[in-house]
């Protein structure tokens, strides 16, 4: 055991803090606004203002509030609400607010102003891991977890981004520790705090609910501990009833001290949005995509109030959106998610030296040389329920979804290892060679922590071949993309964004002319581009698998995968020189704009539309079911059939995944 001073441990936890902060803090000013982020902040800073917490449902309000505490003393210019769906209305106005406040109150100050804020998670969880740690396993294990930790790229990537993971990490960790403390020592103090810490979780991020059955699983094991521990007696018999009725009455107890946590988030009102202001579609209609169970059981809440309205919107969302979006996967675009995604995104995402000091512990478990019971128990079952879930999930789109996994892993990690530690100094030298190989291999990849892979896999200049999304670009490499530009003298090029529309190129003063998204839509610009361009060419990695379409066969920048790029912005924006066809990407942006003239009733102007999109792209997918769709609203019905025939027959050419998709999408049409 460490004979350390106790200064001496302050005096190291605190170094270990500041290193932290530096990392956080140098890393979020070399990079720019991510995807969520604006609409995190716009919905925040109108909670504040206006009472109004319809803007972004699909997320809980406290990181929200605490994030946006900086802006409510600015008098900033706030964009006037357009009565469009939700996400729409916070992602859009979300960049309206912070790039649009200049130069007084510049994006990056702003930006930079709500990460700080946010940063109190990811310190207050190093803290936790050091104190867990050490109280679980010893001092030693305390420092090892908290090294672990405080160079963990994953935590480093989404420290102090302004969105639920690190909070819901944070919270959801506070509360399985505090319940392992109450377990140990009962008392009511101690049972508050693990409802007070399962509120904050619920405030956090809607994942959360995972909680119930964590706690429940967990106090299971503790009155079957008390039983392996019980005499057989009439004594023991009664220990073990009274410890399970005290268990049943803590677990209620914490949930109702939680949901009274959650309740005064929302300021104690179960309307979502103010007088006058309602949410739109409803939740009655919002639940429609789901499960039955799953739609009885949100409206049954719904009508008891038992839950915020927002809060039950949020989850309704949430699990929409689990049910069905695609995923990409080792260079395949799946319409659905896979099992098998997160155990090996896990492999993926961790140092190397993390993974060796994770099995040496598992190994010390199964081998009997780590025998604290109670401890192994708390860190195995809530990582466990949690990856369970989401494997089960298909939302398969980033590592900082199974955050906490790292969290629970590393203070295993940190008590196998120190428990080896102490049986033999041999085991002093390979724990250190692992810390460092960890802290090295963190080290590499600065300041582009979200994209990180291990060495194993190629680091991360080469995670874009595996994943996508948040895992690679997530919205992060404008500034590094400016830089570029002027260092070079690019004053013309292209540019696909991920991130666009909802943060734009131009924003941080890249002259690029835009190529069209997937999500281009999401704004009322329309982007005409030429069948033919010359670079240079800036294309997103998330872009250039053009996974959101759930097809490889519709990637709209199919020729460039196979040209080597110029050069690749930090690890995320690719730069092609020459010309290039893109008939995908020239059609997309008219049949885009003909569902809109749809809906607007233009039936004449969207045929036209379509027609244009159909003479640049011929036989294409979107392409046939826009002509159909064009002339079945002009009466057509004939015609109609033709096209949705061709794209049928494109459909069931497809990979499984995209034919999964796309077929039953023609289909319907067809009946129609």
């Amino acid at each position: 055991m460490l004979g350390w001073k106790p200064r001496y441990v302050v005096g190291l936890v605190a170094l270990l803090l500041v290193v932290l902060a530096v990392e956080v803090v140098s890393t979020i000013r070399q990079q720019s606004l991510t995807w969520d982020e604006g609409d995190h902040i716009f919905a925040g800073y109108e909670s504040w203002k206006t009472g109004d917490f319809g803007l972004n449902p699909e997320h809980p309000p406290m990181v929200k509030l605490l994030a946006t505490i900086p802006l409510l003393h600015l008098p900033l210019r706030v964009p006037a609400l357009q009565g469009r769906f939700f996400k729409t209305e916070s992602y859009m106005d979300g960049r309206e607010l912070l790039f649009r406040n200049g130069p007084q109150y510049s994006a990056d100050s702003l930006i930079f102003r709500v990460r700080l804020m946010v940063g109190v998670f990811v310190l207050t969880l190093a803290l936790l891991v050091f104190v867990a740690g050490r109280e679980m396993f010893g001092l030693g294990a305390g420092l090892i977890a908290m090294i672990l930790f405080v160079f963990d790229p994953n935590v480093l990537a989404h420290g102090a981004y302004v969105t639920t993971d690190m909070a819901l990490s944070c919270c959801m960790f506070a509360t399985v520790y505090a319940f392992y403390r109450y377990a140990k020592q009962p008392s009511l103090a101690r049972m508050a705090l693990v409802g007070l810490a399962a509120g904050l979780a619920l405030a956090a991020k809607h994942s959360a609910v995972l909680l119930l059955p964590m706690l429940v699983c967990l106090a299971a094991g503790e009155v079957w501990f008390r039983w392996r521990e019980a005499s057989v007696s009439a004594s023991g018999l009664e220990s073990r009833g009274r410890v399970a009725l005290r268990m049943a009455g803590t677990l209620a107890g914490v949930i109702v001290i939680a949901v009274l946590v959650l309740w005064a988030f929302y300021g104690f009102r179960y309307a979502a949005r103010p007088a006058g202001l309602k949410l739109d579609p409803s939740l009655a209609e919002y639940v429609l995509p789901l499960q039955p169970m799953e739609q009885h059981g949100i409206l049954f809440l719904a009508k008891l109030h038992v839950l915020p309205e927002s809060w039950l919107y949020g989850l309704a969302d949430v699990r929409s959106m689990a049910n069905g979006m695609p995923s990409y996967f080792f260079g395949k675009v799946y319409a659905h998610g896979l099992w098998y995604y997160f155990p090996v995104l896990f492999t993926i995402k961790s140092t190397l030296g993390f993974l060796v000091l994770l099995g040496l512990s598992l190994w010390a478990i199964v081998s009997g040389r780590l025998r604290f019971r109670r401890e192994v128990f708390f860190l195995l079952v809530p990582p466990v329920i949690y990856l369970w879930t989401a494997m089960t999930s298909h939302l398969n789109i980033g590592a900082r979804h199974i955050l906490p996994l790292w969290v629970f892993g590393i203070v295993l990690a940190a008590g196998g290892a120190w428990t080896l530690v102490q049986r033999h100094r041999t085991w002093g030298w390979t724990v250190a060679a692992l810390l460092l190989l960890h802290v090295g291999s963190s080290a590499m990849a600065y300041p582009n922590y979200i994209a990180y892979s291990n060495e194993a896999w190629g680091g991360p200049t080469q995670t874009y071949k595996y994943l996508t999304d948040s895992n690679t670009d997530w919205g992060q490499q404008l500034k590094a993309t400016k830089n570029y530009v002027d260092q070079h003298g690019i004053k013309d090029c292209w540019i696909a964004y991920f991130v666009a529309p909802f943060v734009l190129p131009s924003d941080y003063g890249i002259p690029c002319k835009r190529l069209p998204t997937p999500d281009s839509w999401f704004s009322d610009e329309q982007i005409v581009v030429p069948s033919v361009i010359h670079g240079p060419v800036l294309i997103s990695a998330g872009d250039l698998n053009s996974f959101e379409f759930g097809s490889n066969a519709l990637n709209l920048f199919e020729p460039f995968r196979t040209v080597k790029p110029t050069a690749f912005i930090q690890d995320g924006i690719f730069v092609f020189d020459g010309e290039f066809a893109i008939p995908m990407a020239a059609a997309l942006s008219h049949t885009q704009q003909t569902a809109v003239l749809l809906k607007a009733g233009k039936i004449p102007e969207a045929l036209q539309e379509a027609e244009t999109a159909e003479t640049l792209n011929p036989g294409g997918l979107r392409e046939e079911i826009a002509m159909g769709d064009a002339l079945a609203a002009s009466g057509r019905k004939d015609e109609a059939k033709t096209h949705y025939v061709r794209a049928l027959e494109v459909a069931k050419g497809m990979e499984a995944g995209g034919r999964e998709k796309w077929v039953p999408i023609v289909e319907q049409k067809m009946g129609q």
